[in-house]
């Protein structure tokens, strides 16, 4: 069973910073693509970037140029560095590893799934 156990959302006002990272732990972490998701209210959730198992990053065209993934296989961890935010960042960002051989942007690719964390951008 793979947990995933994300941390560092928290309220920041439009054009601020936050680093989300997600903890993973289970299985040979670096043989595998990570990926970010977020969900707002009353929205569905959506893809945000995503990171293969040899660091190629993949980026939602909404957060282009704002947002960095990158991953640490000794660490097994993943973050999501968000610069810029704007109050349509706001969700709750969800760390999600992908099934073996794998690396996309569409959610059902996705197998494992932390418990999501909390980003709320003021303006």
């Amino acid at each position: 069973q793979v947990q995933l156990v994300e941390s560092g959302g928290g309220l920041v006002q439009a054009g601020g910073s936050l680093r989300l990272s997600c903890a993973a732990d289970g299985r040979t972490f670096s043989n595998y693509a990570m990926g970010w998701f977020r969900q707002a209210p009353g929205k569905e959730r959506e893809f945000v970037a995503a990171i293969s198992w040899s660091g190629d990053p993949m980026y939602a065209d909404s957060v282009k140029g704002r947002f960095t993934i990158s991953r640490d296989n000794a660490e097994n961890t993943v973050d999501l560095e968000m610069n810029s935010l704007k109050p349509e960042d706001t969700a709750v960002y969800y760390c999600a590893a992908a099934a073996a051989g794998i690396f996309s942007g569409y959610e059902y690719d996705y197998v494992h799934w932390g418990q999501g964390t909390q980003v709320t951008v003021s303006s």
